[in-house]
């Protein structure tokens, strides 16, 4: 089998590489060849609701490019609205989660077995149930009339009903919940393997907990906090479930745009145009990530 292989011109180096290469190819360069295509393309109405790049008239090619769609975007102010809140709610989003996935991520590095295999296994438990049922849960809790707003009346702290529902406090919980995993997991991952004789160092140079953890743990932990905050940061600018579930309608995010210029106004050209648009503003952060953690491996 090797020799047939090897007569063909595949190594094994060259058939590893394949694998991903050609699922790259099939699941990300072509659609993305194919939404290109269409944010070229003139609006029409017709099925599919858009011309196709070249016709053929009179025996000459016509080319239909048109580069007007991306024009559009800039005059009208909701795209650029919807990019920056966008980027706002994924940022805010992210810094909640880093507060709230480091000291977990953190306790759980720190933990003994067996306990700490208990406690990952907690984290990673909610990815056994379906994402849009545990966004369902949260409408639950967050309602006027719900777990939380039926407990402070229980015991006398409110006298009505919080608001909590269709509200950006409903998003970033949401978002917050739902995309934990994703930056314990990380920092865990950096955290457990950090050099407990440098703490040890630390302290009997007489450096506290607090100094100790800013000068030494935190500095260390980096590439976890970069990457964990990077597999938050990415998905949530593209969110679409979460805020049309437990947002209200001044809720702006680009995914929910992007919904309502496919699927309602059929105008896929502007469509994909904004959808180009959001892959530009995704690779930024990943060129941002993949150049500190280059300097990291450097050092």
């Amino acid at each position: 089998m090797k020799s047939f292989l090897s007569k063909l011109g595949f190594s094994g180096r060259g058939l590893v590489i394949a694998v991903p290469t050609v699922w790259l190819v099939a699941f990300f360069l072509i659609p993305f060849l194919v939404v290109l295509k269409i944010s070229v393309s003139e609006p029409r109405i017709a099925i599919p609701p858009y011309a196709p790049l070249w016709e053929t008239v009179n025996g000459a090619i016509k080319f239909n490019i048109n580069f007007e769609n991306y024009a559009y975007m800039w005059e009208d102010s909701l795209y650029v609205n919807a990019y920056l809140s966008s980027v706002k709610i994924a940022a805010i989003s992210t810094i909640l989660t880093l507060i709230v996935g480091y000291p977990m991520a953190y306790y759980i590095a720190r933990s003994p077995e067996p306990r700490r295999s208990i406690l990952l296994l907690l984290i990673v438990l909610p990815f056994w149930t379906s994402f849009l049922l545990r966004v369902y849960a949260w409408i639950g809790i967050l309602k006027t009339k719900g777990v939380i707003n039926h407990f402070l009346l229980s015991v006398g702290i409110i006298d009505e009903p919080i608001i909590m529902m269709q509200t950006d406090f409903a998003v970033y919980v949401g978002i917050v919940y739902t995309y934990l995993p994703f930056m314990i997991l990380p920092l865990y991952a950096n955290l457990v393997k950090l050099d407990n004789s440098l703490l040890e160092a630390s302290t009997d140079l007489g450096a506290g907990r607090v100094s100790t953890f800013f000068r030494i743990t935190f500095p260390l932990s980096w590439p976890g906090v970069l990457a964990g905050s990077m597999l938050v940061f990415i998905p949530v600018i593209g969110e679409f479930v979460i805020p049309t579930l437990l947002g209200g309608p001044d809720t702006l995010m680009i995914g929910k745009v992007l919904w309502n210029e496919y699927f309602s106004n059929r105008d896929w050209p502007v469509a994909s145009a904004v959808a180009m648009v959001m892959l530009i503003v995704m690779v930024i952060p990943i060129m941002i990530l993949q150049n500190a953690q280059n300097r990291e491996a450097k050092t």
